[in-house]
């Protein structure tokens, strides 16, 4: 049976060239970057290149980039690292209702040491907005931390406007642009960004690896403790092999690849919303990410397709990959004004550079059979 893999979202197939470049540093170069001897000097050069490459990408200085084991540290390290430095001064975070779990948990654990947390609303599209932005602030933010592309629904949000009025009123701006990461443009000057989350696994590279780009000047305390690595934020010895992936699946990332993702996207879209009674959750065009597609089948449940799909080969999901042993209605598609119902009949299918056109034409081809063959005995349609 065929596979045809359209949880992208969730991780990525790791890029060839990628793990090319990555077996020398299990064997050969194995070396710990912290010795001092040769072999460890190598492993520390491939460290420093692997850095200049990912501060490159997002128009930073390499000593700004901070390596971590993906985006749930960085997040961790960006939010509670912010608090402690600040507290109790400062103890006021400002966040969306869309951000990934991560997140969301790590407000709520802040909130117990003394945070104040204003969860912002966003609009049916899934946009927040830059007046309640700038309502919220008050002299005890520390920061206002808003994902870059959600990873439900794929909107992108103006990172540009919302860190101009972050730079106007003093406050730091943090993103967590793990599903954006080479998607779409980041430079941290231009957007006024203090502090990014980014990961590999989401762009052809290996898992356990992420960054954090921290600016200069900005003080963070340390959640982990030990020998002082990464300019003492992060201790413990780096993840050399995993480090010199990302970096290689950054330098893999071409606009050719965005191209025709933003273009098989648009035709699963376009076939999908053929079938009855389907709506489109989230934003349209440049505004939504190249390889996101999420729709609601309504009066029929998302996991129920999906099993279906599954059968004909097909992976797909219900929402976020960190969510799915949840029972519970995405906390996403409720926060864009999908009823519960309405958001327990989605499906998420996202793409990845190896979609293939053929691959498309068969989810499309068999699709509104599976959707047709379960309203047929769903007890939630009228006969």
């Amino acid at each position: 049976m065929r596979q045809i893999y359209l949880d992208n979202a969730a991780t990525t197939k790791v890029d060839e060239e990628v793990l090319k470049a990555m077996l020398p540093y299990f064997t050969e170069k194995f070396g710990n970057p912290s010795s001092q001897h040769q072999i460890g000097q190598e492993a520390k050069n491939a460290l420093e290149k692997s850095r200049k490459i990912i501060a490159n990408a997002i128009n930073a200085k390499t000593h700004e980039i901070i390596f971590t084991s993906g985006g749930t540290e960085s997040n961790n390290l960006a939010l509670k690292g912010l608090f402690f430095a600040s507290y109790p001064e400062k103890n006021h975070i400002i966040t969306t209702k869309i951000e990934h779990d991560c997140i969301l948990n790590t407000c709520k654990w802040l909130q117990s040491m003394g945070a104040q947390i204003t969860y912002l609303d966003v609009d049916k599209e899934g946009f927040v907005s830059l007046e309640d932005v700038k309502k919220a602030i008050t002299q005890k933010t520390i920061v206002i931390s808003i994902i870059h592309a959600n990873n439900e629904i794929g909107t992108i949000q103006d990172l540009e406007a919302i860190g101009k009025i972050c730079k106007e009123k003093n406050v730091l701006f943090h993103t967590d642009a793990c599903q954006s990461f080479t998607k779409v443009p980041i430079d941290i000057k231009r957007q006024n960004l203090d502090l990014v989350s980014l990961n590999s696994h989401k762009i052809h590279g290996p898992k356990g690896v992420g960054a954090l780009y921290i600016r200069d000047g900005i003080k963070i305390t340390p959640l982990a403790h030990g020998g002082g690595h990464e300019k003492k934020i992060r201790s413990g010895t780096e993840n050399v092999s995993g480090i010199v992936g990302f970096a290689k699946a950054v330098e893999r990332a071409d606009k050719k690849d965005l191209k025709k993702m933003r273009e098989l996207r648009d035709k699963l879209i376009e076939g999908v919303l053929k079938i009855e009674n389907v709506i489109l959750n989230g934003a349209r065009g440049d505004k939504r990410l190249c390889n996101s597609v999420n729709v609601s089948f309504m009066n029929i449940e998302g996991e129920s397709i999906g099993g279906y799909l599954e059968q004909d080969g097909i992976f797909t999901s219900t929402g976020s990959a960190c969510q799915s042993h949840s029972l519970e209605a995405s906390h996403v598609l409720k926060s864009i004004r999908l009823t519960s119902l309405e958001a327990n009949s989605s499906l998420r299918m996202t793409l990845s550079k190896y979609t293939t056109k053929e691959e498309i034409d068969y989810v499309l081809k068999v699709l509104p059979n599976i959707v047709k063959k379960l309203r047929m005995i769903s007890p939630l349609i009228k006969v």
